[in-house]
């Protein structure tokens, strides 16, 4: 726990208010921002926090050691936000899974270090657990060429917020890493069975964060990141692929976003409580030699509150500027700070 000031601004959005209140409940005293004066202000005197309303046009960072910024899509908010940490000496921390959003990030290394701020992309389930266990995989095979990532969610669902951030990416098809370089591919590229702790599942690669993160964590050049699906779910996905850049033009991307609204909010607190999510990694040298781990984690959600938090008091306890991944800044072993995580060596 710490008295300084930090702010979490999207504390309106559903993870953002999740987060202010375990903050609340631990002892913290976040302030909480956000664009929307009606659910901010109802939110902040419920918990008796301080709050700010302001739009990222002009960010309201006076008196703030550390700004938590869960206000996506971060393809849209993350910068003008990083900016203003930049120009106010204050620390940045998210919980994006975009992979243009951590390249522009860990892209401004040189400037966090001369202003002396740490910024720290992706401190919840995308992509502390795949980056610790990638960073453990590199640990153990010093030599490795490939890295391969997978996750199975069981029994939970997305919020608003996340559906509405992977829309904005729709359009783009999917991402590897290919001899240091991040290349596009189709949707639905490879496929592959994976043996998760649970069992054998059918898995397809998407654009998950750690396509750019896990190479700057671990200095592996070829990395695939993959989700546990059905086969109808692959075959239906490769029939799509024509039909994916129409869906990516900015007005049918917007409608299905309004569409998205009516859904509800996200994942109940039993659902939080219950549901689990299965990691898997495999790290293979140029001589054909592999290793494989597993990794079981609370819901992604209820993993995310968790972490977020553990990484803000993290920062504020000892701060190093700055841009990284959270493994690389926090070590391998932080994933091990969020209760009922278990890892199978």
């Amino acid at each position: 726990m710490t008295s300084t000031q930090w702010l979490i601004y999207g504390a309106n959005g559903y993870t953002g208010e999740l987060i202010a209140r375990e903050a609340v409940r631990r002892g913290m005293r976040p302030v909480l921002a956000g664009r929307s004066r009606e659910t901010i202000e109802k939110l902040a005197n419920e918990l008796a926090c301080e709050w700010r309303v302001f739009d990222l046009n002009n960010p309201d960072l006076s008196g703030v050691n550390l700004v938590l910024h869960c206000a996506g899509p971060f393809i849209q908010t993350s910068k003008p936000m990083v900016d203003a940490c930049l120009a106010a000496g204050v620390h940045y921390l998210d919980i994006t899974g975009e992979i243009p959003v951590f390249e522009s990030i860990l892209g401004r290394n040189d400037e966090a270090k001369k202003r002396g701020v740490t910024l720290l992309p992706g401190v919840g389930f995308d992509v502390v657990p795949t980056d610790c266990l990638a960073a453990m995989l590199a640990e153990r095979m010093p030599d490795a060429t490939h890295l391969a990532l997978a996750f199975y969610a069981k029994g939970t669902s997305l919020s608003r917020g996340t559906t509405k951030t992977m829309l904005e990416s729709i359009g783009v098809g999917g991402a590897i890493r290919e001899n240091g370089k991040i290349v596009r591919v189709p949707t639905a590229y490879d496929v592959r069975e994976i043996s998760f702790s649970i069992g054998t599942r059918t898995a397809m690669t998407i654009p998950w964060g750690d396509v750019a993160t896990a190479y700057r964590t671990t200095g592996i050049p070829n990395i695939r990141v993959y989700i546990a699906t059905h086969a109808k779910s692959v075959k239906r996905m490769r029939l799509m692929r024509p039909l994916l850049p129409i869906a990516g033009l900015k007005p049918i991307r917007r409608l299905l976003q309004k569409f998205v609204d009516r859904r509800s909010s996200g994942p109940d607190a039993q659902v939080r409580s219950s549901a689990r999510m299965y990691l898997w990694g495999e790290v293979r040298n140029a001589s054909g030699v592999a290793r494989s781990m597993t990794m079981t984690t609370p819901e992604g959600y209820a993993f995310t509150i968790v972490s977020a938090l553990n990484a803000v008091e993290r920062v504020l306890r000892s701060t190093r500027p700055g841009a990284f991944t959270p493994a690389k800044l926090l070590g391998a072993d932080f994933v091990a700070t969020v209760p009922r995580v278990l890892i199978d060596a």
